[in-house]
């Protein structure tokens, strides 16, 4: 039985339009969002005949259950030049709706948009999110920017900084689930990413926890010298080396920040670019189909050019891998500074481990008041020994993510 053959079915006539999760398909518009060519399942999932597309406005598909919101920040999104991810629910001129999860390029003056059929539980809560959206629109007459900026808030509130870690989040979901679902062997590159930027989001927050332990530090060496000050004479040794440990722990402080926080190490750049070659890695994936498909149809695409719409997918598949390869190489540099700094730093941390026992010494000789001391000596122990496990921690996972480039 030919290709052409198996895809002779016969559709229902309400509900959902057949489309397989084994399928892909793919359209292309100009600017203006006006069909220029596409796949024989896009055109056979929405019932329509090449004439009635090629040509036609995009917005042709579009389903009135859409929210206005979604599709405002989508149109925000690419005409910024950026790609984008998102679940659609579209009509086929027969009346049925089919859902996807949706990718979009910019490519020859216009855009490309790839699309799978989503299946994750992911899927799901979006479902639920998009009916709030479209009640509102509804009952109160919720601008499509307002719309927008509440799909974003309720992003926010599950635990995404912005749409784009979003979207490459529910890609991943949406492959890895595809995988599982046809029984193919999981995709390894989009597991590896993944645990990347698990590693990533980690490695923010120990590094922030970092910056607060050292802020919170700073006023033990204050209160050390306002206890020599009523337990020793002026410039006894317990306030000099309280002023030392105080000097060595913001230089370290600060020379941390900037190396590490600071703007010229872009050290916010690995999570960022580790998302966003999550999302280019599964992009490319999803393009790629679409041009094998493309090549197993062998179907009249209307006016289109099948071999010119293969070359387009294939150079978009080559520059997208190209992409999410450099990004991955701003990740390992990136990485490769934190592990140094975080040499660096337990260096340093000997010097403070020097100052700390010669505190401690000196409270030992001082009968007066110098159980107190010693309390606020064994303060600083507690915060180096909290500091030496957070270098340890955020020097394993800036090697782990090295390794996983590699």
């Amino acid at each position: 039985m030919s290709f052409v053959d198996r895809r002779v079915e016969t559709r229902p006539t309400s509900g959902e339009a057949p489309f397989g999760l084994n399928e892909v398909f793919f359209s292309r518009t100009d600017q203006r969002g006006v069909i220029q060519a596409g796949n024989y399942v896009f055109r056979r999932v929405g019932a329509y005949s090449w004439d009635e597309l090629l040509g036609a406005p995009h917005k042709v598909i579009r389903h009135p259950d859409m929210p206005k919101g979604v599709f405002s920040l989508f149109w925000d999104t690419i005409q910024r030049g950026e790609f984008m991810g998102a679940y659609v629910k579209n009509k086929s001129k027969d009346g049925l709706y089919y859902w996807v999860f949706a990718v979009v390029v910019p490519c020859e003056d216009g855009y490309l948009s790839a699309r799978i059929k989503p299946s994750s539980p992911l899927f799901d809560e979006v479902r639920g999110l998009y009916a709030q959206m479209l009640k509102l629109e509804k009952d109160e007459g919720l601008s499509p920017e307002d719309s927008a900026a509440y799909l974003l808030d309720w992003l926010n509130s599950q635990g995404y900084e912005n749409y784009h870690q979003f979207a490459a989040h529910a890609l991943s979901q949406e492959l890895m689930s595809r995988d599982q679902g046809l029984g193919h062997q999981p995709d390894a590159r989009i597991q590896e990413l993944t645990g990347m930027l698990r590693n990533a989001e980690t490695l923010v927050e120990e590094t922030e926890g970092l910056i607060t332990d050292f802020d919170a530090m700073h006023t033990i060496p204050h209160n050390l010298r306002v206890l020599a000050s009523r337990i020793e004479p002026s410039g006894g040794p317990v306030t000099v080396l309280s002023q030392n440990y105080g000097s060595m722990s913001r230089e370290m402080s600060d020379w941390f920040g900037a190396h590490v926080m600071g703007k010229n190490s872009n050290f916010a750049k690995i999570k960022s670019s580790v998302n966003s070659s999550l999302f280019v890695e599964g992009m490319a994936r999803v393009l790629s189909e679409c041009d094998n498909q493309l090549q197993k149809e062998r179907r009249d695409l209307g006016n289109a050019d099948m071999e010119a719409e293969r070359k387009i997918l294939g150079d978009l598949v080559r520059s997208q891998t190209k992409r999410a390869q450099e990004g991955m190489k701003e990740v390992d540099d990136e990485a490769a500074r934190i592990t140094g700094a975080c040499q660096v730093m337990h260096r340093h941390f000997l010097g403070l481990s020097s100052t700390r026992v010669l505190l401690k010494i000196e409270s030992a000789r001082l009968t007066d008041s110098g159980e107190t001391l010693a309390d606020i000596i064994d303060q600083l122990g507690g915060f180096q020994e909290r500091i030496s496990r957070r270098l340890d921690r955020i020097g394993k996972l800036s090697e782990e993510i090295r390794m996983l480039e590699q």
